[in-house]
C-alpha cells in the first residue's frame, strides 16, 4: 500500500503535504516531530524573531515547543489555511509527563487523494500587528474566507 501522504511542491506557499489516498475525517494524519525544546530555549535558539514570517516551532504545553526544523518530519510542511481540511490536536501524556506530550494531524473532514492538507497555524504575536507585520506573516491559502494574514487577533482583538 502506498504511503498516506507525500511532500511536494505547493501552490500556497514552498513544499506542501498531499494525500497520496482518501483520508476518511477523523484520521490521525501523522505526528509532528522535532526537537523538544524549553520555550526560554526556543526564545534564546531564535530570538523571538517575529520579522522573519516562517517558523517551524509548535507550542507543546505550557513548558515545551518542538522545533521542526531541528530533526523534524513531513509534518514541518503542512501548510496554513484559513479554511483547513486538518486541525492539529495536543495529545496528553496520561502519566502526566509533558516532555511525553505529543501533537498530531488529524483530518477535520474527508479528504480526497491529491488534495493539500492543511491547518490553521494560530500564531498570536504579543506584538502590535501592523501592516508591515501582516505582510511579513501574509496567508496565501487562496480561500474565500482568506484573512489575509496568519496571525491571530490577541486577546479577543482584532
Amino acid at each position: 500500500m502506498r504511503p498516506r501522504i507525500k511532500v511536494r511542491r505547493s501552490p500556497i506557499h514552498g513544499n506542501g503535504v498531499f494525500a497520496n489516498r482518501d483520508i476518511p475525517a477523523g484520521t490521525e494524519i501523522i505526528q509532528y516531530r522535532g526537537r523538544l525544546l524549553t520555550h526560554d530555549e526556543a526564545d534564546q535558539r531564535y530570538g523571538g524573531n517575529v520579522e522573519e514570517g516562517q517558523t517551524y516551532l509548535f507550542t507543546l504545553n505550557e513548558t515545551y515547543v518542538i522545533d521542526g526544523e531541528d530533526n523534524g518530519n513531513s509534518a514541518r510542511w503542512i501548510n496554513h489555511s484559513c479554511d483547513p481540511n486538518c486541525q492539529a490536536v495536543t495529545v496528553e501524556d496520561a502519566h502526566e509527563r509533558p516532555e511525553r506530550d505529543r501533537i498530531v494531524i488529524e483530518a477535520l473532514r474527508d479528504i480526497s487523494a491529491g488534495e493539500e492538507l492543511s491547518f490553521d497555524y494560530g500564531i498570536v504575536l504579543e506584538v502590535p500587528h501592523t501592516a508591515a507585520r501582516k505582510r511579513v506573516w501574509a496567508c496565501h491559502c487562496g480561500s474565500p474566507r482568506c484573512t489575509g494574514t496568519l496571525l491571530k487577533p490577541k486577546s479577543g482583538r482584532k
